[in-house]
Order: structure tokens, then sequence, then C-alpha cells
């Protein structure tokens, strides 16, 4: 029965990792190349919330940017890798960039949580975050 269950799991799983997974391999082997302006921009924004992120060299923070999202593309496409584990990794990521959303002038509307046209790009990360929990979830009970 256990296994049957797990199978019915891995099923459940199975349209959640595929789409989120293909768009983070699609992220992280565009920016594989990214070229120096795309690079500083890059940092620039996110240093904005995150000042740490802003005092090492603009390349490399694209690199390990481009290596973090292929290592999750890689937890949510390979079926071995627990739903747990790939659940903590996605939501580590949207926790994150939801980050940024919140803390970024210009992304909400006034007094909202509702986003501004730039906003949207980030806020959408909120289903991320839900699928990340929904597996973490979903990988805690295949453990019972």
């Amino acid at each position: 029965m256990a296994s049957s269950w797990a199978r019915c799991s891995a099923v459940r799983q199975l349209p959640l990792r595929l789409t989120v997974g293909a768009f983070f391999l699609n992220s992280g082997l565009s920016k594989r190349g990214a070229d120096e302006a795309t690079a500083e921009r890059l940092q620039q924004f996110a240093a904005t919330t995150y000042p740490l992120l802003g005092k090492h060299d603009a390349q490399k923070f694209v690199r390990v940017l481009s290596a973090g999202e292929l290592a999750i593309a890689t937890t949510l496409l390979l079926p071995v890798v627990p739903a747990a584990v790939a659940g903590v990794a996605l939501t580590a990521f949207s926790v994150g960039t939801l980050g940024l959303y919140l803390r970024t002038p210009g992304m909400r509307q006034e007094g909202s949580l509702r986003p501004t046209e730039q906003g949207t790009v980030l806020a959408k990360d909120v289903w991320m975050l839900g699928i990340g929990i929904s597996l973490i979830a979903e990988g805690l009970n295949e453990h019972r």
C-alpha cells in the first residue's frame, strides 16, 4: 500500500515539479551567459534589498544566482529527489524573491500588497512559494 501511495504522490507532484523545474532551468541557463551590464543590473536590484549582495563582483553574483537556479531545477526535475527537499529549495528561493517584492520601492501600490506593473514580475513568486510549501507537505506525508 505504501508504494501505491508513493506512486500516486509522485503523479500528483509531476505537473508542479515539471513546470516550475522547467522555469528554473530556463532562467538559470539564460543567466549563464549574462553580459556585464545585465549582471550589474541584476546585482544592483538585489542589493537594494539585500546590501550584502552588492559587495561582490557582479559577474560572480550572476554565476552564483545561475548555479542556484540550476540546482533548484535539478531538485525539481529529478524524481529521485524527495519532494520535501525540492520543496525546501523552492520555498527558500521564493522567500528571497518575495522579500525583494515586499521591500523594494515601487513594487507595490502605496499602502497595499497589490503589485504595481513593475512588481508583477516578483509578485508572481508567491505561486512558487505555495508550490514549495505543498511539496514539503507532500514529502512529509510520504514518510508517514
